[in-house]
């Protein structure tokens, strides 16, 4: 089975230019933490709700400050026809609960979760991805 069989497709996106607030307001009502930055359909960077927190928030920026300035960059990104096992392996090795996923032009086309994964693949795989993202 592939990423593309079980990646969210219908990913909330962020935009340079968009206000922390709006971001942050988009996460509440969607009840998610973590958004792709897209520039067009090219994957800039991701940011999620301890981002806004504190990278932003606790550093004194404004509510109008653009999400741009507080993104991490070159975040790590799954391929839309990689295999399901590799990508939660790589998961639980980079701790990384989230990924954005990319086509073969290196167009965003989805977010997959260590949830959409572990409903998917063999819970022994799962479990033992869980424990390697939530180790200190």
């Amino acid at each position: 089975m592939k990423v593309r069989d079980v990646m969210s497709k219908d990913v909330q996106v962020a935009r340079p230019g968009d206000t922390l607030q709006d971001v942050a307001a988009r996460m509440s009502a969607g009840d998610f933490g973590f958004m792709p930055v897209a520039d067009g359909d090219t994957l800039i960077g991701t940011i999620t709700d301890r981002d806004i927190a504190v990278r932003a928030v606790a550093g004194g920026a404004a509510c109008t400050s653009p999400v741009v300035e507080y993104i991490s960059r070159d975040p790590h990104t799954a391929r839309a026809d990689d295999d399901l096992k590799t990508v939660l392996d790589a998961m639980g090795t980079k701790q990384i609960r989230r990924l954005p996923v990319l086509d073969k032009d290196d167009r965003l086309v989805g977010v997959v979760s260590l949830g959409d994964l572990s409903t998917r693949v063999k819970e022994k795989y799962a479990g033992e991805a869980l424990e390697d993202i939530s180790r200190a």
